[in-house]
């Protein structure tokens, strides 16, 4: 199926393949690599990506639902090889370790601080729920978003 998508802000046209995940689309296809691949199932949140402003599991949609979409990954957040202020927040705040579930991390972070400029600390937490880290114990992360909404 042919489908047109816009990634970060560039439009892309490809033919897709009906049964493609939507991250294996992102990247192999686009080479788009900041995203990852964790658990396949949508429970740890490490392929985490912005749909039409939501945040979702690309593990979970099919690159055809994303004809006419447009989608934000974990690259659209630096620009000229400079950290934005939430990358330089879990920076500052050492809010990574094996840095695998960052990008996902991230992209429900941006999510949230896009709706809610100064969350509290249980808004953060709700926020990033649906994104596992098995190596801060998610005191540093919360810190990070923290830091970044001032």
């Amino acid at each position: 199926m042919n489908i047109t998508v816009t990634v970060n802000g560039e439009t892309y046209e490809r033919d897709v393949d009906p049964r493609r995940l939507l991250i294996h689309f992102i990247r192999d296809d686009l080479d788009l690599t900041g995203s990852h691949v964790g658990c396949d199932t949508g429970n740890c949140g490490a392929c985490t990506i912005l749909y039409n402003g939501d945040a979702v599991k690309s593990c979970m949609l099919l690159a055809v639902q994303a004809d006419g979409a447009k989608i934000e990954t974990v690259e659209s957040l630096s620009a000229n090889g400079e950290l934005d202020g939430l990358q330089q927040a879990f920076s500052d705040h050492h809010a990574l370790q094996c840095g695998y579930c960052t990008p996902g991390m991230l992209m429900s972070a941006k999510h949230l601080l896009d709706h809610n400029a100064s969350p509290t600390e249980g808004e953060i937490r709700k926020g990033i729920q649906g994104n596992i880290c098995r190596c801060t114990g998610y005191v540093n992360i919360v810190e990070a978003i923290k830091a970044a909404s001032k």
